[in-house]
């Protein structure tokens, strides 16, 4: 099994990854994770602590002559901010945040409780999926994400090829499709900022040259849909998860939402099998499985907890009613945030495809993933008499 976990603090020493389970023999460099990393850290909207950070990646173990081993991967980040032993707590617990649920929960400073659960953490993430990646490549399966909705303002992505979409996305300081309404979107960032207040929105991430059967239907904690929207809900302040129409297939009668199966005998040397749809309604994945279409999922970032002009809290102390504390933050992070989800997705994908085709070696998953197309085409399905 592919899995990870991360450690550190925000303003603590480092971030640290640990990665397990990925195969060996995958060539592995540093710079398209360090590239995620500097992306992570752009946007507009974003604070101070960006200007103080530079965020790199160095790999402690796992490769050889640039090489995985098979072995763990152990990734770290250095934070330049650390500053933690010198950092007062605090007394007033941010509404939106954990402050006060954490400060409950471990009877402990709020100081120990924010500093994990600053979404500073997702630097690890993004590197450890940016790591996912560099296999995915190898199969021709890319993710890309970019910022659809910003506070009330929705920003339909314009059409065209992959490679157009992302160049239109490095265009615009929002990580939109459509750089073109960046004015309009910065305007309405700077008036939040203004106020003392902080915006939120909505990122979509897409998966594309996925194969048939990456997760299963045979068991509840073994379906893709539920695995992504797990990992996507677990990024600090995503407050809801869709795949395909989403929310939006409640509202629509049977035959407006399923996506009709096509069959195009050109299409058959490619991962469809030839099997194509008119539409992508379910977002590439059906009974927790994908279906050769590309995942497509959304993921609702709410404004960030912390505000310039503080909502009402209360002092744990004295238990007499103050202002929030404030700690130096973003004012929109969305950008950031579409960045960090669409690793996220992609490390999802990457664990699916090694449970799929065995993840001791490339050269065994190459061989695997071969076999399996070749009796798919074949037509490999058992045939009852």
């Amino acid at each position: 099994m592919l899995r990870f976990w991360t450690a550190g603090e925000s303003h603590g020493k480092a971030l640290v990854a640990l990665v397990d389970g990925f195969p060996a023999g995958v060539e592995i460099s540093n710079e398209p994770i360090d590239v995620e990393l500097r992306r992570r850290q752009g946007g507009y909207g974003r604070g101070g602590r960006q200007r103080l950070e530079s965020d790199q990646v160095e790999i402690l173990s796992g490769l050889w002559k640039g090489q995985t081993l098979g072995s763990p991967i152990a990734l770290l980040i250095p934070n330049r901010d650390y500053k933690l032993e010198r950092m007062p707590d605090l007394s007033q617990p941010r509404p939106g945040h954990g402050d006060l649920s954490g400060a409950m929960k471990y009877l402990a400073p709020i100081r120990g409780i924010l500093e994990r659960a600053s979404a500073r953490e997702t630097a690890a993430r993004v590197a450890v999926g940016a790591l996912a990646r560099q296999l995915l490549s190898v199969f021709g399966i890319t993710a890309f994400g970019y910022a659809v909705e910003l506070g009330p303002i929705r920003i339909e992505p314009r059409a065209g090829t992959h490679a157009e979409q992302k160049a239109l996305r490095d265009q615009s300081e929002l990580f939109t499709l459509d750089p073109a309404r960046d004015e309009e979107l910065k305007h309405l960032v700077d008036v939040c900022q203004k106020e003392g207040d902080t915006l939120g929105g909505v990122i979509e991430a897409r998966v594309e040259g996925v194969p048939f059967g990456l997760g299963s239907h045979t068991q509840w904690d073994r379906k893709l849909d539920g695995l992504l929207a797990q990992a996507v809900m677990s990024i600090q302040a995503v407050k809801g998860v869709e795949i395909g129409l989403g929310f939006e297939a409640a509202r629509r009668r049977g035959s407006q939402v399923h996506d009709p199966i096509l069959f195009d005998p050109a299409q058959v040397s490619t991962p469809t099998l030839g099997f194509t749809r008119p539409t992508n309604n379910a977002g590439g994945l059906e009974a927790g499985m994908t279906n050769a279409q590309p995942i497509v999922v959304r993921a609702a970032m709410k404004p960030i907890s912390t505000l310039a002009h503080p909502l009402p809290s209360v002092n744990l102390h004295t238990k007499q009613p103050e202002k929030a504390a404030y700690e130096r933050s973003d004012v929109c992070a969305v950008p950031a945030a579409s960045v960090i989800v669409e690793n996220v997705v992609a490390f999802e994908v990457a664990r699916a495809l090694v449970d799929k085709f065995g993840g001791d070696s490339l050269a065994e998953m190459q061989a695997r993933w071969k076999l399996f197309h070749e009796l798919a085409r074949e037509g490999g399905t058992s045939q009852a008499d």
